[in-house]
């Protein structure tokens, strides 16, 4: 069994981090390198409750396809998927999400925990080349997110980047 735990913190609200977190769009833009699709299921928009989506994917060389579905929905703290039919002879994504600074930031934290198939040898793998192969995936799938989530907060009018506030002219 590997497992993973992964906390990002995110300047935007719970809200729009939970939504981006289901958008299945933004899914497969952050996984552009191993180009990973939705081909079954829920394609595109925002995932929910008890729906799936099948994805393909390219990774060491080889295509998979996998098919997760949204097992727990409690808008805007938690989001569960789980593998129906894929790779691994189980797994279950957790997403938690929790407010803090009254509200403006959001710390966004993931539990994967799969099982893999072929039972030493799976473990084997897990060992040498998994473990770090899906934290690797999630760290990126989260950058997406975090640059999404915060670069729509500094389009907000009245927020300034720090590159504008180097901008400005010195009184």
């Amino acid at each position: 069994m590997t497992r993973v735990r992964l906390t990002t913190c995110i300047e935007a609200p719970i809200e729009q981090v939970f939504d981006l977190a289901r958008d299945l769009d933004l899914h497969q833009r952050s996984m552009a390198a191993t180009r990973e699709r939705a081909i079954g299921g829920r394609t595109s928009g925002r995932i929910g409750l008890g729906e799936h989506v099948t994805w393909q994917a390219r990774h060491f060389g080889r295509t998979w396809t996998l098919t997760s579905r949204i097992t727990e929905l409690e808008t805007p703290h938690r989001l569960v998927d789980e593998q129906v039919r894929g790779p691994f002879r189980s797994f279950r994504h957790v997403h938690v999400f929790t407010s803090f600074d009254d509200r403006r930031r959001t710390r966004m934290t993931d539990e994967w925990v799969h099982v893999s198939p072929l039972g030493q040898l799976g473990w084997l793998a897990d060992r040498l080349v998994l473990d770090r192969y899906i934290r690797r995936l999630l760290e990126t799938r989260n950058a997406t997110i975090k640059r999404e989530a915060e670069s729509a907060r500094t389009s907000e009018p009245g927020t300034r980047t720090a590159i504008q506030a180097m901008d400005d002219p010195v009184a």
